[in-house]
């Protein structure tokens, strides 16, 4: 197992982690042969950024984000904050009023590590000690979702086709009791 350091991202860190997303989107979207959706990866980067600000202006209470390190390294991330628009408006707000785990990224050369089982781990027990029942997490990522199946089970909500033909939307609603 790597020797791997999970903390607060700095203000000192937001050139690497800008970079970091942009390496694992750009990654993600190339694995998911969606690679040529330039708008949309640009998109999601710039979102994932706008995420990464609010948490540093809020001092994580808006946004709220841990980075795994290995050496000076960020190798992942992970975080959460209000749930998104998109899973907002899929799901006739049902899930408003539940925070949303997100950006659970991993770099391509440290998929497979146990690095997302690591940042989870400790994300929970964040969640746990702020008294939070429950989150959502929703992915449109094939790869991701087989995990957050293997996770967390069926979707509370399956979308299909939402991303175009055979590029499914699936959202999850889970107790943090049964973690």
């Amino acid at each position: 197992m790597l020797n791997v350091e999970i903390r607060r991202p700095e203000i000192k860190d937001s050139a690497q982690l800008n970079e970091f997303f942009k390496i694992v989107i750009t990654d993600t979207f190339i694995q998911e042969g969606i690679g040529e959706k330039l708008v949309d990866l640009n998109e999601e980067i710039k979102v994932k950024n706008q995420y990464l600000e609010s948490d540093f202006e809020s001092n994580g209470e808006k946004r709220h984000f841990l980075i795994a390190l290995h050496g000076n390294k960020i190798i992942g991330s992970i975080e959460y904050g209000p749930a998104s628009n998109l899973i907002n408006s899929c799901t006739d707000d049902a899930l408003k009023e539940l925070p949303e785990v997100g950006t659970v990224f991993v770099h391509p050369d440290f998929q497979r590590m146990g690095i997302g089982n690591l940042l989870l781990n400790k994300m929970y027990l964040i969640i746990k000690n702020c008294e939070i029942e429950e989150f959502c997490l929703d992915s449109g990522y094939k790869r991701a979702q087989e995990i957050w199946k293997k996770k967390f089970g069926d979707p509370a909500y399956l979308l299909k086709n939402y991303w175009g033909e055979g590029y499914h939307h699936m959202i999850w609603r889970v107790k943090v009791s049964d973690l």
